[in-house]
Formats: structure tokens, sequence, C-alpha cells
């Protein structure tokens, strides 16, 4: 196959504190771009934010959404010509949390209204529609839950199965 025009692909992966925007806080984001693997690492909160409203602020350091999502926003117009491509493990998890706060703090998601996920794309090179897991051996970089980490190995594992592997 011919991959071409991949130049806007971009990684994400977030870490958040409960289960979607509303109900829970993101708490930092990784992103990737393939091919140049230029990151970017959103830090919202240094530690963890807490439901429970007895514990609430009792983490060591919130950042400014607005500040942050804007630095975002510019390093993607710097980074990529043209509309970016969110790319992600899980979109319907991730894209859900940069979609509410681009929105929320800039007012717009130069995302665009859709995502791209790994799994599909898998399921689709081997024509298993539910083989959606075994693409996450082609990860390098470890899976450790630091979100720039964890886009990186996402983006490695894609780059492997765009060159043949299988």
């Amino acid at each position: 196959m011919n991959y071409t025009n991949l130049n806007n692909l971009v990684f994400v992966d977030c870490e958040a504190f409960g289960p979607c925007p509303g109900k829970g806080e993101l708490t930092e984001f990784g992103a990737v771009i393939y091919p140049s693997r230029l990151s970017f690492y959103g830090i919202l909160y240094d530690g963890y934010p807490s439901m429970n409203p007895d514990l609430n602020g009792k983490f060591s350091g919130k950042h400014d959404p607005v500040e942050v999502f804007t630095k975002f926003e510019k390093w993607l117009s710097e980074n990529i010509q043209g509309r970016p491509i969110f790319v992600s493990d899980n979109p319907a998890f991730d894209w859900q949390w940069i979609n509410y706060m681009f929105h929320h703090t800039v007012g717009k998601n130069p995302f665009g209204h859709s995502a791209r996920r790994i799994s599909d794309f898998y399921a689709g090179l081997v024509g298993n529609f539910t083989d959606t897991q075994k693409w996450k051996r082609f990860r390098i970089t470890k899976h450790d839950h630091n979100p720039v980490n964890d886009a990186m190995g996402n983006l490695e594992a894609f780059e492997r199965l765009i060159n043949g592997e299988r």
C-alpha cells in the first residue's frame, strides 16, 4: 500500500481523573507528530485532583488551562500544515477530553469533529474486524501512562504497521 501524505497525523494520549469531561478532570496529555516525532506535553495538574469535595484542591498545583491549550494550538499551527488529524489508541476517551478542553478554553478544536483509531486501522490491515489489540506489540517506547511516552509508542507501532509489519 502507498501511505503518502501522512504529515498531518498527531498521535495523542490523555490522562484524566474521572470518566469524562463534566465528571472528572483532564490532568495531562501528550501529542506527537508523525513523522517528525515532535512532541508536546500539556500539564494541567502537577498532582491529581479528587472528585471528593473534601479532598479537591489538595493536589500540588493546577496550571491555567487557557494557557496550556493556547500553547497547544500554537504548537499545532507552527508544526502542521493544514488541519491536524487526531490519532489515538482510544479516541472515544482521548478525543473527548481534548475536544472539550479546546472548546472550553480557546473556543474551537483545530482537530475538527473526528479522530482516527489505531485499532481500527490494524483490524482493517489484518482483515479481522475483531482483532484490535495485537498492534500494541509493535510499540517500542514503553507504555507507562506518561502521555508523551504513550503517544510516542502508538506512533512507533503505527509506523511499523505502515512499513509492513503484521
